[in-house]
């Protein structure tokens, strides 16, 4: 099964669009995703794709989730959503625990921003969020993400607590990617909780990166904004 998935791909592949998606991604050396390939193939496509896959193995999964090419890696991840949303109590642990053993391979924006609120937040849902903390301080700008991501179940929930210790936590981070996914955190616990987002911010804009400060806001009126925004 695995094979026929690959020969798929293959046969979807636009090396036109990989180029373009090569570079949006931040693929040239000393950037970000340094080192990544991609096929050019649009996630639409891909989901369809994962969809089709459902039954392929953990083991096949594996061996996909390794894979240097992007699509593989995204492909991979959909399947585990997919089967997670299917499993029983004994098999979202099994996927979780996968999902973590392996995720130095979820190393790419969007693989974090697809997946991990599906599998990690999920099955955090009441649990105790210590990996999300360590993850938090992690020299990893993709587990720092990931820390960042998994809120999102919890802010769906109007649990705000921990979200909001991570976003603290953040406050200094250096890389702009880190800046724009505690922002667009805590732009949904505005959405959810208007208040709880003032509060933060009355506390902490003056600290906060202007791309972070300018993500949490985005839903305020234009007085408001400048209101924060004039502090910096």
């Amino acid at each position: 099964m695995l094979d026929k998935l690959k020969q798929e791909l293959e046969g979807l592949a636009d090396s036109e669009q990989a180029k373009n998606l090569q570079r949006f991604f931040k693929t040239g050396k000393g950037e970000y995703g340094e080192g990544d390939i991609f096929l050019g193939i649009k996630v639409p496509k891909q989901r369809e794709i994962a969809k089709k896959y459902f039954g392929l193995e953990l083991k096949s999964v594996k061996k996909l989730v390794h894979s240097r090419i992007h699509e593989h890696r995204l492909i991979s991840l959909l399947i585990l959503i997919n089967k997670y949303k299917s499993s029983d109590k004994k098999g979202k642990k099994e996927i979780y625990d996968f999902y973590i053993t392996n995720l130095e391979y979820v190393n790419n924006w969007d693989l974090v921003d697809v997946t991990t609120p599906n599998i990690v937040g999920e099955y955090l849902r009441g649990k105790k969020h210590d990996l999300l903390f360590s993850l938090s301080k992690s020299v990893n700008l993709w587990k720092r993400r990931v820390s960042v991501l998994a809120t999102f179940a919890f802010i769906h929930d109007k649990d705000f607590a921990d979200a909001l210790k991570i976003a603290q936590a953040l406050l200094a981070d250096k890389h702009d990617l880190i800046h724009k996914a505690v922002g667009w955190m805590l732009r949904e616990v505005g959405k959810r909780d208007k208040q709880t987002l003032i509060n933060f911010l009355d506390e902490h804009a003056t600290k906060m990166p202007r791309t972070m400060l300018r993500y949490a806001i985005e839903k305020f009126s234009v007085e408001e904004r400048q209101n924060y925004l004039l502090r910096k």
